[in-house]
C-alpha cells in the first residue's frame, strides 16, 4: 500500500456533519480536525454542519447532500456510540444503497491499538448512497484522528495502490 506519485492527486468534494446534542461549532474540536486535514490534503470541504442526535434530522440532511451531485462524500463525527441518543447508524441505515463492512472493522482493528477493547464500544460505519460515500466515525478528537490518518487519507487519495475509493466513484451507481 503505497501512494504512487506518478499518478495525479484527483481531489473530491466532501461535506462534514458533526452529531451532537452538546457541541456548537466554537467546541467541535473533532469536526475542526477533520475540517484541517480534508483541506491539507488538498480536497474540497464544501459545505460543513451540526446536526442534534436525532435519525429523521441526521437522515434529512444526508439525503440533501446525497442529492447533490456535487458533493463526493460525507464525513461524519459522532453518534455512533452504545447510548440510546447515539443513531448515526441507525439515520445510515435509512438512506444507504449498500454497506461498507470492512471500514468499521478495519477502524476498530486500528483503535484497538490506542484505546484497547473500548473499541468494541465503537459503531463506527460506512456506507454508500446513491453513489455517496458516507463515513461515520467517533466524536472524539483520537477517533478522527485514527479514522482519516490511517484509513481516510490513504482512500479518498486517487494516487493509493493497489485501490482507492476514488477510483470506484464512476461505477457506484452502476445496476
Amino acid at each position: 500500500m503505497a501512494i504512487d506519485l506518478t499518478r495525479e492527486f484527483k481531489p473530491i468534494a466532501i461535506a462534514l456533519l458533526t452529531v451532537s446534542d452538546t457541541r456548537g461549532p466554537d467546541q467541535d474540536t473533532s469536526g475542526d480536525i477533520l475540517a484541517d486535514r480534508i483541506r491539507a490534503k488538498g480536497h474540497m470541504l464544501v459545505t460543513r454542519a451540526i446536526e442534534k442526535d436525532d435519525a429523521l434530522r441526521i437522515a434529512a440532511r444526508l439525503n440533501n447532500w446525497v442529492d447533490d451531485r456535487t458533493i463526493d462524500a460525507v464525513i461524519i463525527t459522532g453518534g455512533t456510540g452504545l447510548t440510546g441518543r447515539d443513531v448515526t447508524p441507525e439515520a445510515l441505515d435509512r438512506i444507504k444503497t449498500r454497506d461498507i463492512p470492512g471500514f468499521g472493522e478495519l477502524f476498530r482493528w486500528i483503535s484497538y491499538e490506542t484505546i484497547g477493547t473500548s473499541t468494541i464500544q465503537s459503531r463506527a460505519c460506512a456506507v454508500v448512497a446513491r453513489g455517496t460515500y458516507i463515513f461515520a466515525l467517533p466524536g472524539s478528537n483520537g477517533a478522527v484522528k485514527d479514522g482519516w490518518d490511517r484509513i481516510l487519507d490513504e482512500q479518498l487519495d486517487s494516487r493509493n495502490r493497489p485501490c482507492n475509493f476514488v477510483e470506484l466513484m464512476p461505477r457506484l451507481t452502476e445496476t
